[in-house]
Parts: structure tokens; C-alpha cells; sequence
């Protein structure tokens, strides 16, 4: 019973006979996972480098009619919404497939 017990714990039976397929895996990173880090560099990177260059860029926060206050609060809601809308857009993706 030693040996055969071994052997038994490995066997599932299937009543079609047909083979055990294996399940996909995604290992390719895909369109998805290049547009989360391209968000993640904006939201890590390029928005606290801008938000450190905003005293100097002035003229331009007022051309956009902000003041260098609202300029501060709301610089980091652009990643901010645009991570969200990128976490929606995937996992309405990943649903349809």
C-alpha cells in the first residue's frame, strides 16, 4: 500500500478522458500594466517635480487663472483621478476576457 498510495494521490479522473489542461497565465505585462506605470511615474515622479517648480513657474500658474495655493491642491488630483480611471478601465478589460 506504500508505494501504490503515492501513485493514487497524483491520479484525478476525468469521465470525458480527456487530458488536465493548464490554466493561462499571464506573463506577458501587457498594454495594461505599461499605462500603470507610465501613471505611476506621473504620479510619483513628474508631479512632485512640477509641484517643486512651481514658485518659479508663476507666470504660467496664473495664465491658467490659479492661484500658486490652488495650483499646490490640485496638481496632485491629476494622477490621482487619472490612476482611478486607469484601475476602472483595466478591470473592465480584464472582465471582458
Amino acid at each position: 500500500m506504500g508505494s501504490d498510495a503515492t501513485d493514487d494521490d497524483d491520479y484525478v479522473h476525468r469521465p470525458s478522458g480527456e487530458p488536465p489542461r493548464q490554466a493561462e497565465t499571464g506573463e506577458e505585462f501587457g498594454t495594461e500594466g505599461w499605462i500603470l506605470v507610465g501613471m505611476i511615474l506621473l504620479g510619483f515622479l513628474v508631479v512632485p517635480v512640477a509641484i517643486l517648480l512651481l514658485p518659479a513657474a508663476q507666470g504660467v500658474v496664473r495664465s491658467l487663472g490659479l492661484t500658486l495655493r490652488a495650483a499646490y491642491l490640485a496638481l496632485p488630483l491629476v494622477p490621482a483621478f487619472l490612476l482611478g480611471a486607469v484601475a476602472v478601465w483595466s478591470a473592465l478589460r480584464s472582465r471582458r476576457s
